[in-house]
């Protein structure tokens, strides 16, 4: 197939200037301020101690996000972040980077997959879209659909609203940046070591060293074992172990270097889900009305086959050197290769009429389900980036400014394989399914069928934070993102689509896109009171086709090189509070997004034009932080209203709504240390009716019902050196759908009750 070439929008030699217009833009302002530097006065966005000099950090309340283009206090930041601290993750024992995001309200892994295909790793929605593609370690995007643990994380910041201007290209409704832990001037060792239900097996370490108090010279060690099982479920497997070595130097000088390496090897059995029968909103796929009735299966049920397989190994080295030239004016440069492995084979099955037999209709015993769907995953991405980050602030007209201005060059590339030979397994039982059952013809072996995509972008970016007097910030920002994709691919024909060719035949495809695209934001915030602010915020985001890491021939795929990029743009009014001394952050906010450009088919020509418009209105509350002394408290409320206000209707229930995404979610966790040493804590959380893809399924659950689940928590400290650490999942033992895939036939279990013991030391 010739190459399909595209070259909306690009600027010659854009590269070259690129650069060029960076410099222009930073060279005035940082000159002007090194000038003026004997006479300038700090800052008060460059403190970390709090207005008042008290002491403000608590383990539940961050003072700020880590991104460097966040230059204010979060209660001075005009924009929805919620920051996750790593105390709060090591209370709940989340252990994982889906787990540890149940702390902000809406957000989760609530997606299975596509029919037979199942979706792994941290599948993340956010205020309606998928948000798994803007994920960042450290401010760099991280990009395999694999499972993040959170052994080697500070905390974790969760932008709401399109961070196109921050970020690049974006999910319309966020991301999340996981923020690692670096070397620090500080020496001593804690870690943990955790046993519970599902047979987990678990032990961390984090261990820093000063190697040289004078030059500034610290390691830091993390390292992590894991061998359990899931609770409630049979067969499924967590297994892994990784490595996080950190070196710094010139700690206490004005610059300073870091190099951070992460080593993660997993071997899983993952989990295909079970079959929605006899869940509510099941109904026979055919005339067999007794289906209707059937019984659920055991949620504990494996459907997969112990042939199944998860595999990972990721690398990833960074070098990032940091340098003051003065109080005001500040560089930073990183620079970061990652690659990360997937190799998986998986078991699922489709629960339709010519799968799920039922010989005798009365007796269940002799029902049966085809596992047909053996999918097989080979697939490598890796990232190579640099990026420069310089932050100056200066006095200009009597107000004060502190600017940010950025140069990212970043190359990303995705592999992917196919294979022959995942073999077929036996018909099995429905209600007792055996995973040893026999497998024909498993000789695993590439058939040719490739994909290669690789994506370069060149990104340049400057913000301006204005402070007029002591009652007003302003923030305006851009990017542009140039890029280019190459995707090839090798594909399999087939009679029906190349009936000139040999069923099989290899067919190469070779796609190309070069395009420039443009964001930006602004905000106004007031400041009632030295602790509070009220703010209102307008920004963009977009996605072109091939950023996801694929190029699409199909008239009928947003992938398809001639079309635009999706657009979102998001407006937000807020309210932040600090009280207590700061100690307690309570916050507030009704937004509203819009995305267009969504890909629709006219119905009387029968042509795809890009008229479809999808809309997120919504309000979000949260309170964050110690509400009395050895008291603390993080909660969150989110309503969300969606529809397709222009376009089909995207759920399988009709409901003008978007699928994935509950109407109503509340989370909540807190604790209480007692004088005795015993701490006490726990937490709810709701999740709202979820509404699944539109399918052609018949039969099948058109949602998973809204459900609650209950934690609790205690902990006692045996000594200085030890806590012990007792956590109970699910009290109720409530059975719920944690997620469901698109067809609606198969669906994965809620966690029952289950605990897990740890043991915390420190020395």
């Amino acid at each position: 197939m010739a190459p399909i070439k595209s070259r909306k929008h690009a600027q010659s030699r854009f590269n070259q200037h690129m650069s060029v217009a960076l410099a222009a833009l930073l060279v005035p302002v940082a000159a002007h301020a090194a000038a003026d530097a004997p006479q300038a006065r700090t800052l008060p966005e460059v403190q970390v101690v709090s207005k008042t000099g008290d002491e403000t950090v608590n383990d539940f309340k961050a003072e700020r996000a880590a991104s460097p283009k966040y230059t204010e206090l979060l209660i001075n930041t005009a924009q929805s972040v919620t920051v996750i601290k790593k105390e709060l993750i090591q209370q709940q024992g989340a252990v994982t980077l889906t787990e540890a995001l149940r702390n902000t309200p809406g957000v989760g892994a609530f997606f299975l997959g596509e029919n037979g295909n199942t979706t792994t790793g941290d599948s993340i929605y956010m205020r309606g879209f998928d948000s798994s593609t803007s994920i960042f370690v450290d401010g760099v995007r991280d990009i395999g659909s694999i499972s993040r643990d959170v052994f080697n994380v500070e905390q974790l910041d969760v932008l709401k609203g399109p961070a196109g201007t921050d970020t690049g290209r974006a999910s319309p409704t966020g991301s999340v940046n996981m923020v690692t832990k670096q070397a620090v001037m500080e020496s001593g060792t804690t870690g943990s070591v955790i046993a519970g239900s599902g047979k987990q097996k678990r032990a961390t370490v984090d261990y820093a060293q000063v190697l040289n108090a004078e030059k500034g010279i610290a390691l830091r060690l993390n390292a992590l074992a894991q061998d359990s099982g899931v609770a409630g479920r049979d067969v499924v497997k967590d297994q892994r172990w990784a490595l996080a070595p950190s070196i710094a130097f010139g700690l206490n000088s004005p610059t300073r270097a870091y190099l951070n390496y992460l080593h993660v090897e997993q071997d899983n059995v993952p989990n295909g889900g079970v079959p929605t029968i006899g869940l509510p909103g099941y109904k026979s796929p055919d005339a067999r009305t007794f289906l209707t009735s059937a019984p659920r299966v055991d949620p504990g049920n494996f459907y997969g086959s112990v042939t199944d397989y998860d595999e990972v190994t990721a690398d990833m080295f960074t070098a990032k050197v940091e340098h003051d030239f003065s109080p005001n004016v500040k560089l930073q440069n990183t620079t970061r290769y990652g690659k990360t492995s997937q190799d998986y084979l998986l078991t699922a099955f489709m629960g339709n009429s010519a799968n799920l037999k039922t010989p005798n209709p009365n007796d269940p015993a002799s029902w049966t389900i085809t596992r047909g769907t053996r999918t097989v995953k080979d697939q490598t991405n890796s990232i190579l980036t640099n990026q420069s980050v310089a932050t100056v602030g200066l006095e200009l007209g009597g107000m004060k400014h502190t600017f940010v201005g950025g140069l990212e060059l970043t190359s990303e590339e995705q592999t992917t394989y196919g294979y022959l030979g995942a073999g077929t397994m036996t018909v099995d039982s429905l209600y007792a399914p055996n995973p040893a059952s026999p497998i024909t013809g498993l000789n695993l072996v590439r058939n040719g069928v490739s994909t290669n995509s690789k994506v370069d972008t060149q990104s340049v970016y400057l913000f301006d934070t204005i402070k007029l007097g002591e009652k007003w910030i302003f923030n305006v920002g851009a990017r542009m993102d140039h890029f280019n994709v190459n995707y090839n691919a090798t594909s399999l024909s087939t009679a029906a689509a190349n009936p000139a060719l040999p069923v099989g035949t290899l067919l190469p495809t070779t796609l190309k896109l070069s395009d420039t695209v443009g964001n930006g934001k602004v905000s106004a915030l007031y400041k009632p009171t030295a602790d509070s602010s009220v703010y209102a915020l307008l920004a963009t985001s977009k996605n072109p086709p091939g950023t996801n890491m694929a190029l699409s021939a199909s008239a009928n795929s947003a992938s398809n090189p001639k079309y635009n990029a999706q657009q979102s743009t998001t407006t937000e009014i807020g309210t932040k509070w600090d009280f207590l001394k700061q100690k307690l952050s309570v916050t507030a906010a009704l937004y509203r997004t819009t995305v267009k450009n969504e890909l629709e088919q006219d119905p009387v020509d029968l042509v795809y034009y890009q008229t479809g418009r999808k809309q997120v209105k919504g309000i979000e509350l949260g309170v964050t932080g110690e509400v009395a002394r050895n008291w603390l408290v993080s909660a969150g409320y989110a309503r969300m209203d969606t529809e397709v206000s222009n376009g089909k209707i995207v759920t399988a229930s009709g409901i003008n709504s978007l699928n994935y995404t509950p109407k109503d979610a509340f989370t909540s966790w807190t604790s209480y240390t007692l004088p005795m040493g015993l701490k006490v804590g726990g937490g709810a959380r709701y999740v709202g009716k979820l509404l699944r893809g539109a399918d052609g399924a018949v039969g099948t659950p058109a949602y998973a019902d809204a459900y609650w689940v209950v934690d609790a928590m205690a902990s006692y400290s045996v000594s200085k050196n030890l806590d012990v650490q007792l956590n109970v999942y699910n009290l109720a033992d409530k059975e719920y759908i944690a997620q469901i895939n698109k067809s609606g036939y198969r669906y994965t279990p809620g966690a029952p009750r289950s605990a897990s013991l740890t043991a915390n030391f420190r020395f």
